[in-house]
C-alpha cells in the first residue's frame, strides 16, 4: 500500500513542476505584487497539415474577352468562369491531375456584326475560339542569378529575337512577364500550348504576365501565384476551329485573359478523386468574383445588359419552322409508326413468336404432304 501512495506521490509532484514549468513559460501563472493576474502571452497561429493530403487543388475566377473575325463577320466574346486546377507537387501520387482549367461554372455573352449591319447578341453559340481554356498555370521556375538572395530587383533576360522575360522583385512579391514569341525557352510557361506551335498555328502575339506574393526562397511555384494574364492573337485556332472555316477563308483569333486565385489547399487523392467525377452540372455553382478583380469596363456591362433583355421565348416563337422537320403524307407516315409500334408490342407480348413458329408448322407440314404426293405419283408411273 505505501508503494502505491508512494508513486502516486511521484506522479502528482511530476505533473506540478511540468505544469509550473508550461506557466511559467507563457506566463499564465505568474501573478504580480499587488496581486492581478498577468496577461498570457500571445503565441503565433500554426497550421498543421497531413502527409496525406499531397494533392493541391486551386480555384480559380477567370474573365475572358475574346474575339472571332473574318474579311467580313465578327464575334465578341466575354465570359465569366469558375475553374479549377488539380497539381501534384509529389509524382509518386497515383493521380494524374490536370493543369489546363477545368470549368465548373460559366457565363457567356456573345455579339455578333457583319459587313451588312448585323448587330445581335446572345449567350449561346456554336463556335469555340477561345484560348482562355488551353492556357494552364505556370510551372516552377527559379529566380534569375541576379535576383537570388536580394530583396528587391529587376533582371531581364533576352532571346532569340527580343526581351523573352522581364523579373521584378520586391521582398517577397514577384512579377514576371514572358513573351513566347521571343524565344522557344519562353514556352516552358505555358506548356499545355506547345502542341499548337508544331501544328503550324500562326502566332503574331503571346504573352504572359504572373504575380506572386510570399516568396521567400529562390524558386516561385503556383502555390505563391496571386493572378496571371495572358494575350494571344493568332490566325487560325487549330483542332475544331476547322470545322467552321473554309479552306479560301481566313478567321482570326484574339484572348485577352484574366484569372485570379480564390483559394488554394492540400488534399488527399481520395478527395481529389471526388472532385474530378463530380458533376457540377446537375448541381448551381455560384460565380465568386475576388475582391482584386477590377470593375469591368463600360462596353462590357452594356453587352451583359443587352444579353439580359433578350427574350428567348420571344425569338423561337419568331424563327421559322424547318420545312425538313415537315411531310406531306402524314397519314402513311402515321401508318408506318403504327406499324412500327404494333410490331414492337407484339415482339414484347410474345405474339411474333407465337406466329412464326405456327406459320413455320404449317409451312413443314405443307412440304411434307407435297413429298409425299409425288412419291406415290413416281412409284404409279413405275409399276
Amino acid at each position: 500500500m505505501w508503494k502505491y501512495r508512494l508513486n502516486n506521490m511521484y506522479r502528482y509532484l511530476a505533473i506540478i513542476v511540468l505544469f509550473a514549468f508550461y506557466g511559467s513559460f507563457i506566463g499564465i501563472d505568474a501573478w504580480s505584487a499587488n496581486g492581478s493576474r498577468r496577461d498570457a502571452t500571445n503565441l503565433p497561429e500554426v497550421t498543421v497539415e497531413s502527409n496525406r493530403n499531397k494533392i493541391v487543388h486551386i480555384l480559380a475566377y477567370v474573365r475572358d474577352y475574346s474575339t472571332m473575325s473574318s474579311a467580313t463577320d465578327t464575334v465578341h466574346l466575354f465570359r465569366e468562369k469558375l475553374v479549377d486546377f488539380m497539381l501534384l507537387p509529389n509524382e509518386r501520387v497515383k493521380f494524374k491531375g490536370w493543369n489546363i482549367p477545368r470549368i465548373l461554372t460559366s457565363k457567356s455573352y456573345y455579339r455578333f456584326t457583319n459587313s451588312e449591319g448585323l448587330d445581335s447578341v446572345s449567350d449561346e453559340s456554336s463556335f469555340h475560339f477561345s484560348w482562355a481554356d488551353w492556357v494552364g498555370l505556370p510551372p516552377l521556375e527559379r529566380l534569375p542569378e541576379a535576383l537570388s538572395y536580394k530583396e528587391c530587383g529587376v533582371d531581364t533576360l533576352h532571346g532569340k529575337y527580343s526581351a523573352c522575360e522581364a523579373w521584378k522583385k520586391d521582398k517577397d512579391i514577384v512579377n514576371v512577364k514572358v513573351d513566347l514569341l521571343a524565344d522557344k525557352r519562353g514556352r516552358r510557361w505555358c506548356p499545355t500550348v506547345k502542341g499548337f506551335f508544331q501544328d503550324g498555328v500562326d502566332f503574331y502575339d503571346f504573352r504572359l504576365s504572373m504575380n506572386y506574393e510570399n516568396v521567400l526562397g529562390n524558386d516561385i511555384s503556383p502555390l505563391d501565384l496571386t493572378d496571371y494574364s495572358f494575350t494571344v492573337e493568332s490566325n487560325g485556332r487549330g483542332h475544331e476551329m476547322e470545322r467552321i472555316k473554309s479552306e479560301k477563308e481566313k478567321f482570326y483569333f484574339t484572348t485577352k485573359s484574366d484569372v485570379y486565385i480564390i483559394d488554394r489547399e492540400y488534399i488527399s487523392a481520395k478527395d481529389a478523386r471526388k472532385w474530378e467525377s463530380h458533376n457540377y452540372e446537375d448541381e448551381e455553382v455560384e460565380l465568386f468574383e475576388p475582391a482584386n478583380a477590377p470593375p469591368l469596363d463600360a462596353m462590357t456591362l452594356q453587352l451583359i445588359d443587352r444579353v439580359g433583355k433578350v427574350d428567348k421565348g420571344q425569338v423561337r416563337v419568331e424563327l421559322p419552322p424547318d420545312e425538313r422537320l415537315g411531310c406531306g403524307k402524314l397519314r402513311n407516315d402515321n401508318f408506318n409508326i403504327g406499324k412500327r409500334a404494333l410490331f414492337m408490342l407484339k415482339e414484347l407480348t410474345g405474339i411474333t413468336l407465337f406466329k412464326s413458329r405456327k406459320n413455320m408448322k404449317s409451312h413443314w407440314r405443307k412440304f411434307k404432304d407435297e413429298r409425299i404426293r409425288r412419291m406415290k405419283e413416281e412409284n404409279e408411273q413405275k409399276f
